[in-house]
């Protein structure tokens, strides 16, 4: 790496956190996409489902795992599709930590639609990516694209690439 082009990272990692500090901070998760044809699998201490309105719950050391991400937390409620042939979406509470790849965040709660991909993060919420880390109110995944939007009082701390 030329001298140009380190000062030119260090400029521009100087500048993310004003940016990140605007409205709301946009940046990858996860190292890969997520795989839809991968199957759903949870695991818990107890299982309780309600056929009435097609949903299961979680308790108990709750983990699922889809592909490369994991969500783990104490609660989950799995909603299934109308005709029970798959899974709609999940509602973890409880202290939630989400992992795809070598990112990892943690929230109180999140909501993951798995028709769309998009997972909401909510309370105290926290993303590691590396020695970096940002945090905010909410933030919305989507695992599709592999992006993430932090929002709400965000910070975030940055450290610069280590020379080579």
């Amino acid at each position: 790496m030329t001298n140009l082009s380190r000062i030119a990272s260090v400029i521009a990692l100087a500048c993310l956190p004003v940016m990140a500090l605007a409205q709301g901070a946009a940046f990858a998760f996860g190292q890969v996409q997520r795989d839809r044809s991968a199957p759903v699998e949870v695991t818990s201490d107890t299982l309780s489902v309600d056929q009435n309105d097609n949903s299961a719950l979680f308790t108990g050391s709750v983990v699922i795992a889809q592909g490369a991400m994991r969500l783990s937390a104490p609660r989950v409620r799995v909603v299934y599709l109308p005709d029970r042939s798959g899974i709609e979406s999940l509602e973890a509470t409880g202290g939630v930590t989400l992992t795809s790849g070598e990112d990892a965040a943690e929230a109180a709660s999140a909501a993951y639609n798995l028709d769309t991909g998009m997972i909401e993060l909510r309370g105290d919420v926290l993303l590691v990516q590396g020695q970096s880390a940002i945090s905010g109110d909410t933030v919305i995944v989507d695992t599709n694209a592999g992006t993430a939007q932090v929002n709400g009082r965000v910070r975030t701390i940055l450290q610069p690439p280590e020379d080579q």
